[in-house]
């Protein structure tokens, strides 16, 4: 819980590095929350209101994270575009992200590993 809570403090945060572990805890959190509300809203009946919300409330702490990430790897994060091609976008982009981060400072600031 506490690397979510870490993402959405630094939601405006789209310079820097972020670890494998924070950016997936995020993830994983956040599809928890999403699940959690749509089975709410489903019980209510209120027609998606609760995950559209959420959406609107963590679309920017989930593009800084899939920023910083990308930036982690030592690539720009303009190549989370590349998602916008069907189906081989998405994999090249989860393949990036799985990757490890590199190891020495790079152009985006520090290693994070070394400060854990």
């Amino acid at each position: 819980m506490g690397w979510y809570l870490k993402v959405l403090k630094d939601y405006v945060g789209f310079s820097g590095r972020a670890r494998r572990k924070e950016y997936w805890m995020f993830l994983l959190f956040n599809a928890i929350a999403s699940t959690i509300l749509v089975i709410l809203d489903t019980i209510i009946g209120l027609n998606s209101v609760l995950p559209l919300l959420y959406s609107l409330a963590v679309l920017l702490p989930s593009l800084a994270v899939s920023f910083r990430r990308l930036h982690d790897t030592g690539r720009s994060a303009w190549w989370v575009l590349i998602s916008l091609i069907p189906f081989i976008g998405s994999i090249i982009l989860i393949v990036f992200n799985c990757q490890d981060s590199e190891s020495n400072t790079n152009k985006y600031g520090p290693n994070p590993k070394q400060f854990a």
